[in-house]
Order: C-alpha cells, then structure tokens, then sequence
C-alpha cells in the first residue's frame, strides 16, 4: 500500500538563526533514506516544515513494506562445496545452515566463473522490511545527521535515561496516511495528534486524522502557519501592508537574514507598527538601526530618500483584538536601547579619533604581526606610497596617508565596541565630527569595502587607495607568517581580501603594476625578524599566484572560457586593469577564420623552441636566410609587427591581434617548405630565432596557443 507519511518532532523552542536550516535538512534525510531502502520512489517529493516549537516532513508515495530484495550470496569455490560426485561437502552444509537453508538448496545453487575458478552462489529473495521498522531508521539517521549549532543533553521521566537533541523534545507525531506508525524516538512514542499555537489554538491537542491534512489542520485549529517559506511571505506581505498604512511613502528596511530569523521566532506573525521619540534621530540612523534590528528584531521605517523615520515594525507572536499593550511595551522596550545609542554617540564625540591612536598600540592585531598601531602605520606607509605611484597630488597622498591612520581608531569608540558592526561607519561621522575633509571621513569608512561579492568600490580616490593598501598589508602580513586558505577554512578571509585587491585594481582603474606593488607592501615587513627567515621574495611570489589563481576562477564566473583566461593569465600581465580589454580581444580574435591555424603554429612553435632546452633570442641574421618562404615570413613580420605593435602601445588589443592574422599565409607556407632544423647550425639557430621573433609577436598580449584545439 502507498500512502503519503507525515513525521512531526514538537520541541521546546528552536534556535531561531537555524530553524530554516535545520527543518530543509530533516526532510531530506527522512526522504533520501527511505528511498534508499526502497519505501519511496527516488527524489520523493518532500515538503519541510518548520516552526519555533516543531520540525515536520511530508514525504509523497510512500510504501508501508519495502519491496522484496533478490540477495546473490557467495558460498565457496565449487571445487570447495561439491565433492567428485556432485554431493555438498560438510563445508557447503554448514555455510547453508549458517544461512537458515539446508541441502535441498543445493540443487538450485548457481555457478559462476569469477575469471579464475567457478564459485558457488545461492540466489534468495529477501522479504522487504515493514515501514515502521525503515522509518525507525530514518528518523535515527536524520537525527543524528541534523546540524544542531549545540546539542542540549536532557534527561526523560525515569530520571536515569539522557537524551541528546537541539531542545527538549515533547512530541513525536507519524503517520503513513491516516495510520500512526509505531516508531520512538527521543523517549517519545509516535502518535497522531500535535500541539498548536501555545496561546491561540482552538484545539489542544490538535489532531491530524490524515497526513495529507497536517498543515490546514494546525493553521485552523492550531492557529500555526507551519511552513517556513509561507510564513516568511506573510511576514513580507504585512510588513508591506504596515508600512503603507504608515503613510508617508515608508518602507521597510530590506534584510533577508532578519526575516529568516522573525520567521524562525513567531508560529503565526502579526505585524505592528510602534514609534519612538523624534529626538533620538539626532544619532547617526545606522547606529538606531543596528540596534533596533540586532537587539530587538524590529524592522525599521525608511522614507523615499532612505532615512530613518521615527517608526519601526515589530513581529508580534500575539494576535489580540487591542494590541495597543503589545505596541506600548515594545515601544517602552525600545526606549532604553536607543538612549544607550544615544550615550555612547555623545560620549565618543568628546575625543577625537587622533588622540585615540595612541592607544591602537595596546591593541593587538595578531601575536606575530603586532598591533593594531604597528599595523595602522604599515597601511598608511603603504597608501601614501600608493598614491605617490598613481601621480596623485601632494594633498592626495597626505590625506590618503592621514585616512589609514584614523581608520582603525573608531574601534576604541563605545559605539563600535556595543556594535562591531558599525566599525568605519562610526569612523566616518566621527571624522566629520573632528573637522577632517569629507574625503578623509569617505575613506576611514570604505577602506573595508568591497567587503563581499557584489559590494560597491570605495565612493572616492583616498578611500579606493586606502582600501587597497590595508588589503595588500593584511595578506602579506598573513602569508609572511605562514597562515593560508585551505579548503573551506579561511578565518582570516584572506580569499576575500585577495578579491577585493583584483577588484579595486581592475574596477577601480588603479594603474599600479602587481609585482612592484607587492614589492612595495612587503618592504613595510622588513624589520619583523621572521618576516627576513622566511624570504620577502618568496612571501610575494606565493601572493601573486594565489592572486592570479583567484583572478581565474572570478574571470570564469563572469563567462569567459577556461581558454581565453588561461591565455591571457599566463603571460602573468601586471596590469590587471588591462586584463578585461586583452580579454575581449583574444574572444574577437578567436572568431577570425585565421584564429585556429594561427593558434595551431603557434603551439607548434612553442613545441619547437621548448625542445631546443635553450632560451632562444629572437634575433635573425637576413644573409643567413635561404629559402623563399623564410625570407617570405621575416618579410611578413618586419611589414606586420611594428603596424601590430603601434596598436598594442595605444591600448587597441583587438587591432593588434588583428593585423596579425594576416602571418597565417606565410606561417603555413614556412611550415610546408622549411626544415627548422637543418644540418648547418648557423641556419637552423637563424631559422630558430624567427621562430623565436614569430612568437614573441604573437603572445604579446596573450599565449595565443592556449586557444590551439
């Protein structure tokens, strides 16, 4: 018999940032078990279901007995188990014994040839399991596969018997259609009702008559909408509607990871609009927002320019007729945590981030890379460096320079020491606050952009260089010490901060060559000791391949071929702002009819020199030419080149590449009628080093043999 299963385990409330998570795992492993053992049908369908207080799974088509399995088992060589006669030796009886048979099987026992000797085999049908004894397994398996943050130990009502689970657990429901399936788990006997809503249920206990009739059945007795997804949507659809019945063109503020959470923290959401004091306004709105957000879960009221209106939305659990004593608490709630925002503001205001620097020095950063103030004076070292190579201003190159050194003084502020968070925001306002340039404050603020795939550049100059100079000082510094990404652990985020150094480089159209600029951040490490023992040379040349490698990979994301950038990152360019235009180029080229024959001579070109075990100049003495199609080819390249070259030097890639398909003729026409390596050494070196000018034309911009088959 197929019916569809419903299993539901009813906890004490979940953790909220996991429910999502933890309710989608549950239902897979349930599904994915069964249908390994054969009681589902292969990708069942499977709805996950999750409240504060419950995970559940509704699994589609789901059989009460497993089907019967055909089981070869292999006995013994034949020459073991029979004897000349043909009868079953005293070894073939006790193996069959041993598998609940006896000798009348024997008869019927199969022969097969492994490849060296003929075995004996004994093909049975084994009876499928009942449901209640795979679901058992399921569940046990799910369980324990679940990703619970931490696993509270509880014991049950004996007194004596430990049970490990997110939360204590209170109820266990299965049912294979409108039959409850005895299985237990967590000291819990299935049966077939639920609890609902623990202050808005009509019904307590709810019960579930069906499988197929869990959901309606606790959203209208229960009062519990007990889908995540469409619990999330209600959330998101009244938060619209009270934001418009708000007025005034408010919106809510947008955070997925919030909404993730309020939906994990209510069973039946009622959305309420609170408001709080005008004058609190006055601190900066990032700082009320974070606070509301983090503290209270609230959403906050935007208007149409993006500021920060007096009202917030709460997520109430609650759905009375009056909610004005759940609005008035909240908002009485409230009160107190902006005030606190309110204080550490005005309190930071009082010292300038100047005369906090001092004291960055009794900060540490990292036990081998010192301090924070050891670190502030590499960075901004660095960015003044930086901005002296880009030609910028005298004044650009000290502003830029006085913006790393305040950028990490915010973190001795209270606000960022509450909200850690807000660490370059509150940066920003309090430079403002000391009288520095607008583009100074810009800078302490978004010197951690970009921050993460996506991410905006810095909005300015000194904050574009700034940041690249505190990303370039964070992964020296690392990998001077030792400390690399590997697979997925990257506490340090060193993947991002290689990124965000390809970005700003790339996007930020920051003129700086890679190598020299590495060069540049290692030397403000030349006085730590082991930063001498481990090599600053090798330090760097790590660096750039690690740099180069996540180059590849972003490259490829955005849709260029495995082809075209290992084409054009293997000629190692030290522009990378370049790299997008020598791209583009090499995809125009490689549409030209000339573009595979040209990238097939010039692998074999390549295959040539590599063989000679030399380095070959691109060097040709013309008395030393022969042969009609050499000269041909030396003529070609000497009419070609310099056109190719002028194109090149005025940053038109694709013209470039272009006049040089016109080399395919007598490329082909040198392969078909010279011998590379003729007898005379002085002809087959001359002939060696066209070859040798022949590609050191063609790969200026990219390793045009990378595109070869």
């Amino acid at each position: 018999m197929t019916e569809n299963l419903l299993v539901e385990i009813l906890a004490e409330e979940l953790p909220p940032k996991a429910l999502k998570t933890l309710g989608e795992r549950f239902a897979a492993a349930l599904a994915a078990f069964l249908a390994r053992e054969g009681f589902a049908p292969e990708h069942a369908a499977a709805t996950a279901y999750a409240t504060p207080r419950r995970l559940a799974a509704h699994i589609v088509g789901v059989r009460s007995e497993a089907p019967d399995k055909s089981v070869a088992q292999k006995l013994m060589p034949v020459s073991v188990g029979l004897d000349a006669a043909g009868a079953p030796t005293p070894a073939l009886l006790k193996k069959l014994a041993a598998l609940g048979a006896d000798a009348s099987v024997v008869p019927r026992l199969r022969r097969e040839n492994d490849g060296k000797i003929d075995l004996l085999f004994y093909d049975t049908v084994v009876q499928g399991a009942p449901l209640a004894e795979g679901l058992q397994k399921a569940l046990e398996a799910a369980l324990a596969a679940l990703p619970v943050p931490k696993v509270m130990n509880y014991q049950l009502a004996d007194g004596w018997t430990s049970v490990h689970f997110a939360r204590p657990a209170h109820g266990l429901v299965a049912l294979h259609g409108s039959r409850i399936v005895p299985v237990s788990v967590l000291g819990l006997k299935a049966s077939g009702a639920t609890r609902g809503h623990r202050f808005e249920a009509s019904a307590d206990p709810v019960a579930i008559d069906h499988a197929d009739h869990y959901a309606a059945l606790l959203r209208e007795k229960g009062a519990v909408i007990a889908s995540f997804a469409e619990r999330r949507a209600e959330i998101v659809r009244q938060l619209a509607d009270a934001a418009a019945r708000a007025g005034n063109g408010l919106r809510p503020v947008e955070d997925e990871a919030l909404l993730d959470e309020v939906t994990a923290l209510v069973e039946r959401p009622n959305v309420l609009v609170g408001r709080f004091a005008p004058e609190f306004l006055s601190v900066p709105q990032e700082c009320l927002i974070l606070t509301m957000k983090a503290n209270q879960k609230y959403f906050p009221l935007l208007d149409a320019k993006g500021n920060l209106a007096e009202r917030f939305l709460m997520v109430s659990n609650l759905t009375p007729a009056d909610p004005s004593a759940i609005i008035g608490g909240n908002e009485r709630v409230v009160r107190p945590r902006l005030a606190d925002a309110r204080f550490f503001f005005e309190q930071d205001r009082k010292k300038s981030l100047e005369s906090r620097i001092p004291r960055l020095a009794q900060v540490v950063y990292h036990n081998r890379l010192g301090s924070q103030g050891a670190r502030s004076e590499r960075v901004a070292s660095l960015a003044r460096m930086l901005a002296e190579a880009l030609g910028e201003s005298a004044a650009c190159a000290r502003e830029a320079e006085q913006a790393a050194m305040l950028s990490k003084a915010d973190l001795l502020t209270d606000m960022v020491s509450e909200f850690p968070e807000l660490q370059g925001v509150m940066g920003r306002y309090y430079a403002l606050n000391d009288g520095l340039p607008v583009a100074v404050a810009d800078a302490i603020e978004d010197h951690y952009r970009p921050r993460f795939a996506g991410d905006a550049l810095p909005r300015g100059r000194i904050g574009l260089i700034v940041a690249l100079a505190d990303k370039l000082e964070t992964l020296i510094g690392f990998f001077g010490v030792g400390i690399f990404p590997s697979g997925d652990k990257d506490p340090f985020a060193l993947r991002r901060h290689a990124l965000g150094v390809i970005r700003l480089l790339i996007e930020g159209n920051l003129n700086l060559p890679l190598m020299p600029m590495l060069s540049a951040a290692a030397e403000r490490f030349a006085a730590l000791e082991f930063f001498a023992s481990a090599g600053l040379p090798a330090v760097i040349e790590t660096l750039s391949g690690f740099l180069y490698e996540r180059l590849s990979g972003l490259l490829r994301e955005e849709g260029y071929s495995a082809q075209e950038v290992e084409a054009v990152l293997s000629q190692k360019p030290q522009r990378l702002g370049e790299i997008p235009r020598r791209l583009a180029a090499v995809r125009a080229f490689s549409k030209l009819p000339e573009a595979d024959a040209l990238a097939a001579a010039n692998k074999r070109v390549g295959n040539i020199l590599k063989k000679t075990g030399a380095v070959v100049e691109p060097t040709v003495r013309v008395e030393l030419l022969s042969e009609t199609a050499e000269i041909a080819l030396h003529a070609a390249l000497a009419d070609i080149v310099p056109r190719a070259d002028a194109a090149f030097m005025t940053g038109d890639y694709e013209e470039s590449l272009r006049a040089l398909a016109a080399l395919r003729a007598p490329i082909d026409e040198f392969f078909e009628s010279v011998l590379v390596n003729a007898e005379a050494p002085e002809i087959r070196a001359n002939r060696l080093g066209l070859l040798a000018r022949l590609r050191a034309a063609m790969n200026r911009i990219a390793d045009l043999s990378c595109l070869a088959g």
